[in-house]
């Protein structure tokens, strides 16, 4: 096998490994949010448990990485493959964490009546999620006007973030005495919030992978 085959087909691995992180922060933050939408206790937990298998998965692309960097000497486009596949995992990691954080969220609201339908942390739930498939298939395909797609959808998440934040902080004005489920509410709407922003830099990532040069999706 020649040396540039041997290195395509480790980096498809490597590529591989990602998709398979995304696939499962995919899962997780759908499981998150079914748990606090059905203040499920057992789903958040299962959430938490799993977390392992995406932390796994990074230490493998990271090690994995380092290995090729070390064996193939890769210059150019090559080491800048490798380097992204570094920056991408990290965020998807990133990404997964949130996922259990807002499951931890969901244990600490408990068995009380919620509140989320006066928020619209569902519908940042569902452009997160639209925006990490996205950014996935901008990676695998190399398609940059998916990865600028991203950055666009981004904007919803932050606008439905600051409307969120105005009607928790307003109805906790009035409801003192629900000042626990609110507090938790204000984290999860922070958390989806940095969750697109991480999901932002992937697409940044995949961007500078294609054209080599930096990219900011944010402004």
């Amino acid at each position: 096998m020649g040396i540039r085959v041997n290195f395509e087909n480790n980096l498809e691995e490597l590529k591989s490994k990602i998709i398979e992180m995304g696939e499962l922060s995919v899962v997780a933050l759908e499981k998150s949010f079914k748990a606090l939408k059905t203040q499920d206790v057992e789903i958040a937990l299962k959430v938490i448990e799993g977390d392992t298998a995406v932390d796994n998965l990074e230490i493998e692309v990271n090690q994995f990485s380092i290995w090729m960097i070390a064996k193939e000497s890769p210059v150019s486009r090559d080491l800048r493959e490798i380097i992204g596949v570094l920056k991408i995992s990290s965020e998807i990691e990133r990404v997964a964490d949130f996922a259990v954080n807002i499951a931890k969220a969901t244990i600490k609201i408990g068995n009380t009546e919620s509140l989320l339908d006066i928020t619209h942390l569902e519908k940042m739930k569902d452009i997160s999620i639209e925006m990490l498939r996205k950014a996935l298939q901008s990676f695998l395909e190399e398609n940059i006007l998916l990865a600028k797609e991203v950055g666009d959808l981004e904007d919803n998440v932050d606008q439905y973030s600051r409307e969120t934040y105005k009607k928790l902080t307003a109805y906790l004005s009035e409801h003192p005495e629900e000042t626990s489920q609110l507090v938790q509410l204000l984290f999860v709407n922070r958390f989806l919030e940095r969750t697109a922003d991480h999901i932002t830099n992937i697409a940044e990532s995949t961007a500078y992978l294609i054209k080599g040069q930096i990219y900011d999706f944010n402004s």
